[in-house]
């Protein structure tokens, strides 16, 4: 099965509650957590995840935007996350494996995220430990960008991969899904897409999450 996890970027901030009440029946809360040092923007942190725990019975899928995020893993679990993912860009390899594991000491799943410039490759190193894979299809730091279909290239090749090494592993898509990409992703096969716009400018949202599963 499809599943979808928009992302509270394009939400209401003065309404969390209501608007993430809006996407119940989706599959996932996606957090968007951005420092001003890895992207170009500012979004939010621990206190507001800690804060919309409590809103909703949806895990909370917390993408760190952030350097080093070793740092603050353990604090985003404690907070509420039940999925923490880390760009394998944000430090060494040695340091994303350390987050990985403190992500997992705490009970909660760990992921590793793929800026559309990065390889496939990248994701290697920690392909059998963790439990999703995010391949950026925009540019991290902002909502409401053009999809970058040459990603899906890079898709096709960690379906293949994590078939081989853990096939457990959710691979998930962000940047750009709309009812018209999301189609290319699940071809591709990404089973987890990420929308924000796309859910919170729709008319009737459980109408758009549904058409979204493809």
């Amino acid at each position: 099965m499809i599943k979808i996890a928009p992302s509270i970027l394009s939400a209401d901030f003065a309404n969390l509650e209501r608007d993430i009440q809006k996407i119940a029946s989706a599959d996932y809360v996606h957090v968007d957590v951005m420092d001003g040092v890895f992207v170009p923007n500012i979004s939010i942190g621990i206190p507001v995840v800690k804060s919309i725990r409590p809103t909703t019975s949806l895990p909370l899928d917390v993408h760190l935007m952030i350097v080093e995020p070793v740092r603050y893993v353990e604090q985003f679990c404690d907070a509420g996350a039940d999925l923490v993912t880390v760009h394998v860009e944000a430090d060494t390899e040695e340091n994303i494996h350390a987050a990985i594991d403190k992500i997992h000491a705490r009970g909660k799943r760990a992921g590793v995220v793929l800026k559309p410039a990065t390889p496939a490759g990248a994701a290697l190193p920690f392909l059998e430990k963790v439990e999703l894979i995010l391949v950026m299809t925009v540019e991290p730091g902002f909502g409401g960008q053009k999809f970058m279909a040459e990603q899906m290239e890079k898709v096709t090749e960690l379906r293949k991969l994590i078939d081989e090494k853990n096939p457990g592993c959710e691979l998930e898509v962000d940047g750009g899904v709309d009812p018209e990409t999301c189609k290319t992703c699940i071809a591709a096969g990404a089973n987890v897409l990420v929308a924000g716009s796309a859910v919170y400018k729709a008319e009737d949202i459980p109408a758009r999450i549904a058409a979204l599963r493809g």
